[in-house]
């Protein structure tokens, strides 16, 4: 009678803990794959708003603009940019095309587009800080020394050699531009104009505007 009493005492554990573990162990297998979904968003490669990318101009030491002057521009990466898993976006050596223009009292690189090689690439929303470091060239001055080593804005240069009265400076590192008519008759006659001086090494890094997402 106890054997009898045992068995089906012992089969009803049994089988409570054979309910108990198949309840479970679904659940168990539940977690690992509502926790898995996560990781894969978590660490998406990305590049984040506020990333610096160290540029360089070789064509020049200085650029030289009217603080109202718009002139293209193209630069050069310096430093690889990388990604937040560490793969290189942006190489050393790619160009970054894009416009000095006017902004709050002075000048700003604002990027266009990134070339990364023939044929590859991308926009590219990033600006520099705003430049407003000027100059005043005065008549009676050498243009040439105060110029030496500089890229100059084409409306720049022609109110430059109006006021100075050398018209050689027109010919030199010269970046486009529009209006020169109208600004030659302008600064004839005038005694100086006030010009904006970019240093391409100090102050055109770059500061990415918005997230780039890898998916």
């Amino acid at each position: 009678m106890f054997s009898s009493k045992f068995s089906r005492s012992g089969l009803s554990v049994f089988l409570a803990l054979g309910l108990t573990t198949a309840v479970a162990t679904p659940l168990l297998q539940a977690i690992p794959a509502t926790a898995q979904s996560f990781p894969d968003t978590l660490q998406r490669d990305r590049i984040l708003a506020g990333t610096m990318i160290s540029v360089e101009y070789p064509e020049a030491e200085k650029i030289v603009v009217m603080p109202s002057e718009t002139v293209p521009l193209t630069i050069t990466v310096a430093r690889d940019v990388v990604t937040s898993q560490g793969r290189v976006w942006i190489p050393a050596g790619a160009e970054i095309v894009g416009q000095l223009k006017p902004a709050s009292g002075g000048s700003q690189f604002v990027a266009n587009e990134v070339i990364i090689s023939a044929g590859k690439r991308f926009r590219l929303d990033a600006n520099s800080e705003v430049v407003t470091r000027t100059e005043t060239i005065r008549k009676g001055a050498s243009a040439r020394s105060i110029l030496g080593g500089a890229a100059i804005g084409a409306a720049a240069a022609t109110a430059i050699g109006a006021v100075v009265g050398d018209n050689a400076i027109a010919t030199e590192e010269v970046l486009g531009g529009a209006g020169l008519g109208a600004i030659t008759g302008i600064f004839v006659g005038r005694r100086k104009v006030d010009v904006v001086v970019v240093r391409p090494s100090e102050d055109l890094n770059l500061t990415l505007q918005s997230d780039i997402l890898f998916r």
